[in-house]
């Protein structure tokens, strides 16, 4: 197979991202030795670039500008996106999160790589709701909904014994009150919690 074969079939079905497993099922008749030999080929010359261990994103002929949150969904999935990086992108607080923070129904994981680094938090599949399908520059996401992403935040202050403060947590009290407060109120709850305190404080 020659590297133009898997490009055009990659761009083809808008596989920017792919893995190992991808690529034998695009191309069933590669012998997974000689499919190896290739791939660790065109990542010398940047072809494509390693993300984690089997999964790759191309490079070539030119940059493709993937989004981290693109990024993020492909390295550990299912995952979305929330806490603090949710919470900046719908300017609940002020700052940009300096990694990539998701939530995922498997084990606690952590990979870095080119594009930065990416965390991934664990919360039982009845939390695993509140998200929906989210595009930057034609690259799909799932992205916590604003109000998922405060009850996640809320609930993994409290694992830390912890209760959220709008001051020394930075959160714009405007903009919290913008939310749907029965959204925050059902999402906290599928974690045990009660969110009176916490809009006690506006």
């Amino acid at each position: 197979m020659q590297f133009r074969e898997l490009f055009t079939t990659l761009q083809k079905n808008n596989y920017s991202v792919f893995s190992f497993e991808d690529i034998l099922a695009f191309f069933p008749g590669e012998s997974r030795v000689n499919l190896k030999r290739m791939i660790h080929r065109w990542a010398e010359k940047n072809w494509i670039q390693p993300l984690k261990r089997g999964l790759y994103e191309l490079t070539y002929p030119g940059d493709l500008s993937i989004p981290d949150l693109h990024i993020a969904g492909k390295l550990y999935s299912p995952s979305y996106i929330s806490l603090e990086t949710a919470l900046s992108y719908y300017s609940l607080i002020p700052e940009v999160s300096m990694a990539v923070i998701s939530i995922t129904t498997k084990p606690t994981r952590r990979f870095k790589n080119k594009h930065g680094l990416f965390l991934y938090r664990t919360v039982k599949s009845a939390c695993f709701t509140g998200y929906y399908v989210e595009e930057q520059r034609g690259f799909p996401f799932l992205m916590a909904e604003p109000e998922k992403a405060l009850a996640d935040y809320i609930y993994f202050k409290s694992l830390r014994r912890k209760k959220v403060s709008f001051r020394e947590d930075r959160l714009e009290k405007d903009a919290i009150r913008a939310l749907d407060k029965s959204k925050v109120k059902h999402y906290a709850g599928l974690y045990g919690i009660k969110i009176g305190g916490f809009y006690a404080q506006l």
